[in-house]
């Protein structure tokens, strides 16, 4: 398996907009909460690569999104595990070439980035609005509010994200709950790396 290091490497390859490394690397710290919390904690490091890079190609190929990412991390040394993992969470997205995305999420891992993924961005964009801009002292009840108001982060995907709850076999506010807290736990973290990237 490839290195963290590797992967920030190769994320960074192809990816500069700050706001695209923030992404990675919230989703990268949410998957290895999620290790940890689901019973995977020996996995969390390789949860993380996976989500530090799901978004691969995203920046340069946006209407081709999971149809480039296999030829790039390949390219990189990436092992098939990781591609499929990758390209999974574009399960049933037709993305801006037409082409709907048929790589289905199998393990729980894939799943939950299928899930986590959209619903991280409404997240952001929720603390982004509240005085503090920090989810640490967001509740639940806060977050809802956003997630019913259709227009509000209108980029991030209802429909993806509660059929990620479904394919998870959880209840949206179980879902919302703990994505929540994986974020409010791995904000500092998160921040200061992006400091770091400065």
């Amino acid at each position: 398996m490839i290195s963290r290091d590797e992967a920030f490497t190769i994320l960074k390859k192809y990816n500069k907009d700050p706001f695209h490394i923030q992404h990675a690397l919230t989703v990268e710290a949410v998957m290895k909460w999620y290790a940890g919390e689901l019973g995977y904690a020996e996995d969390a490091e390789y949860w993380g690569i996976v989500g530090l890079l799901h978004d691969i190609d995203f920046e340069l190929y946006p209407d081709e999104h999971c149809l480039k990412a296999p030829e790039l991390l390949s390219e990189n040394g990436v092992g098939e595990d990781i591609i499929h993992a990758v390209c999974s969470h574009g399960y049933g997205i037709t993305v801006g070439c037409g082409t709907t995305i048929e790589v289905e999420p199998v393990h729980e891992m894939e799943k939950v980035l299928f899930a986590a993924d959209e619903l991280t961005g409404l997240i952001w964009a929720a603390a982004l609005m509240r005085p503090s801009k920090s989810t640490k002292d967001m509740e639940l009840k806060s977050l809802k509010k956003k997630y019913k108001s259709k227009g509000f982060a209108a980029g991030c995907s209802r429909e993806v994200i509660e059929r990620g709850a479904d394919q998870l076999g959880w209840e949206l506010d179980k879902l919302l709950t703990m994505t929540l807290s994986a974020m409010a736990a791995n904000e500092d973290l998160i921040n200061s790396e992006m400091e770091a990237e400065q």
